[in-house]
């Protein structure tokens, strides 16, 4: 562990701490780092930032790191950015700082933008503020590196998340100004699937043993059998008191 001003924490960049663990999991045969950036956890924000992502990718190229939450810090910084769309600042904390590095190391194609809480925290509060930050990513690291998330153990079903982006289009007024592609049906399909398919080696298209006919009428006596037909309609998730 890395420690600072009394603070534990530790950082992907520290040589001494956490290189070690990262030798490990290549010789392994591990190929995808997750690793939690942004919405910081109570104590000193800046260990949460996603800025010791940038040399640990440099320097394990072979090995894939997913930045969760792709470095938002929070929605309010970027609220207070598309209440004038993004005429006073276009800055979003963190996140728009590993898309600046992004783009000063075109080279770099070994880190991905994982969406989970982000896209939910955004597209609730302000749609603008959903589209801009997509836009932003996929500017700087491409489509393909941008990988579906929801966090639907917070959050309950993720049907409307799923829903939202469905519909989520990117305004003209962004893709003039910030030269933004329009998001289309391809961009999504990857985003929701195919762009994590690939990073984790699975083939969609191949064939999936197809289901029984009698299989699921085989279940529902199974599970009245059981005594417990009768569901307790419990949602789960989570929600802010």
């Amino acid at each position: 562990m890395a420690r600072a001003k009394g603070k534990q924490g530790w950082r992907l960049d520290d040589e001494k701490g956490t290189y070690p663990a990262l030798e490990r999991a290549q010789k392994q045969g591990v190929k995808n780092i997750c690793i939690h950036k942004g919405l910081p956890f109570p104590g000193d924000p800046e260990w949460w930032s996603p800025m010791d992502v940038t040399k640990a990718a440099k320097d394990f190229p072979s090995l894939n790191f997913l930045v969760y939450h792709s470095g938002f810090k929070g929605p309010q910084a970027g609220l207070e950015a598309a209440k004038d769309g993004f005429r006073k600042t276009t800055y979003i904390p963190w996140t728009s700082d590993i898309c600046a590095w992004k783009k000063k190391n075109p080279e770099v194609k070994n880190v991905y933008m994982e969406m989970g809480s982000t896209f939910a925290l955004m597209v609730s509060t302000s749609p603008l503020l959903a589209a801009y930050v997509m836009g932003m990513i996929i500017d700087a690291f491409g489509a393909e590196h941008v990988l579906w998330g929801t966090d639907s153990i917070w959050w309950g079903s993720p049907q409307w998340q799923i829903e939202a982006f469905r519909r989520l289009e990117m305004p003209e007024d962004l893709q003039k100004r910030f030269g933004y592609k329009p998001l289309t049906a391809e961009v999504k399909r990857g985003i929701f699937g195919l762009n994590a398919a690939r990073v984790y080696g699975i083939d969609p298209s191949e064939k999936i043993n197809p289901m029984p006919a009698d299989y699921l009428q085989r279940l529902r006596k199974m599970y009245k059998a059981s005594g417990m037909a009768e569901p307790s309609n419990t949602q789960y998730g989570w929600v802010r008191a």
